[in-house]
């Protein structure tokens, strides 16, 4: 039996922990606040500031855990590479949870040392240089924080007169003690991918259906697999995703998102080292392993044969209308288990804010039914489902 430190306890913490607990694992669930998802289905919890250095030493020490397993970004990413070096096996690796935790590092990898194709972009660290780099590449263009997620602090700034709120903004919502934003070229795309990507320790590298992914805001709403793509767009990108993955090292799964133009071809965007939330489609079957029932086994050791699809599916997010410190209740559930092929994942959380992610509906058909139908179908049930 492992023993499994998880960093970070939200819904896909949650289902990582079902995953492992499922292949007899033990595991520890920390967060910054009590009662976060994976806590509910956790061996044990810890509550602390994962920024904290000192702090997460302390419950390295007091745990002792066979494996790290980073979920969120806002952790001292570089006390990783310390349990490393003293035999504690870091997902996916420490390297890699380094990297990708900062916009900055992966944004410098790909496009510096490994040639990838990405949007123009510039950092800035005051408003004067943000407005600098905007006068160089233009607008519309798109500002973010070097570290966040779920599109927090993110803006599309479409004029001069924006750019004040956006750097504001973007430092209002950065994770962590990095005060510094990137600022990139809008592109002109036709559709968003996650291509999940699965690194083995003894295995070769494996890639998931396509998913296509619909976001507002910077974050997901919607997502449906398999993503009818041009076949030369789907190999470049799994060509540029095992190439980025194969420089961070580690064995896990990755969530590698990219733009796809049918004029311009395939830019890379993004990269999380763990499962991504637009994956959680695959919880409605449409694999032979869910994203973090692979992940599981990439972190175990345990080998991989292949991922096929199995069907089509589709998902939406519920979000709340309101801001309760109270754990809130839900009305319309029985409007989406009455519904065929159709699951319903409440997440646990304790608390609740404006627009955020309480819950999931997934809806899956057979492979080459109608996928715009199967979508309007999800869309509709996640908005039966109100959060008091």
């Amino acid at each position: 039996m492992k023993k499994i430190l998880l960093l970070g306890s939200g819904e896909l913490g949650k289902e990582f922990v079902i995953s492992v607990k499922r292949l007899g694992e033990y595991v520890v669930a920390c967060d910054s606040y009590a009662g976060a998802p994976a806590m509910q289905v956790a061996d044990e919890c810890e509550v602390f500031n994962m920024l904290d250095g000192d702090a997460l030493e302390q419950i390295v020490q007091k745990h002792r855990p066979d494996i790290i397993v980073p979920e969120i970004e806002a952790i001292r990413t570089e006390r990783l590479y310390d349990f490393e070096q003293k035999g504690i096996q870091v997902v996916p690796s420490a390297r890699a949870v380094n990297f990708t935790m900062n916009r900055k590092a992966i944004r410098d990898l790909a496009t510096k040392e490994l040639g990838l194709k990405t949007a123009r972009y510039f950092y800035a660290r005051s408003l004067d240089e943000l407005r600098e780099a905007a006068s160089k590449i233009g607008f519309p263009c798109v500002v973010k924080p070097l570290m966040s997620s779920s599109g927090k602090g993110q803006s599309l700034v479409k004029s001069a007169d924006e750019l004040e709120h956006a750097w504001e903004y973007g430092c209002n919502g950065s994770r962590g003690d990095i005060k510094e934003l990137i600022i990139e070229e809008f592109i002109r795309f036709d559709s968003e991918i996650t291509l999940l990507t699965v690194t083995q320790k003894n295995g070769p590298t494996l890639f998931c259906p396509p998913i296509e992914h619909v976001q507002k805001g910077g974050d997901y709403r919607e997502s449906f697999q398999p993503a009818h793509i041009n076949p030369a767009h789907l190999k470049e990108a799994q060509i540029m995703a095992d190439k980025v993955t194969r420089a961070l090292t580690g064995a896990g799964i990755w969530g590698v998102e990219f733009f796809l133009s049918h004029e311009n071809g395939v830019y890379f965007s993004e990269l999380s080292p763990r499962p991504h939330d637009t994956g959680m489609v695959t919880l409605a079957g449409t694999q032979n392993l869910n994203e973090f029932e692979l992940h599981c086994r990439a972190v175990l050791g345990l080998p991989i044969p292949r991922v096929k699809l199995e069907r089509m599916g589709a998902s939406a997010v519920i979000l709340s209308s309101i801001a309760s410190q109270e754990r809130p209740n839900y009305r319309g559930m029985e409007e989406v288990t009455k519904e065929e092929d159709t699951y319903l994942r409440i997440f646990g959380k304790p608390t609740t804010r404006v627009n955020r992610r309480m819950g999931v509906v997934l809806c899956y058909a057979p492979v080459n039914s109608d996928m715009n139908a199967l979508r309007d179908k999800t869309k509709l049930l996640a908005s039966k489902v109100k959060v008091y």
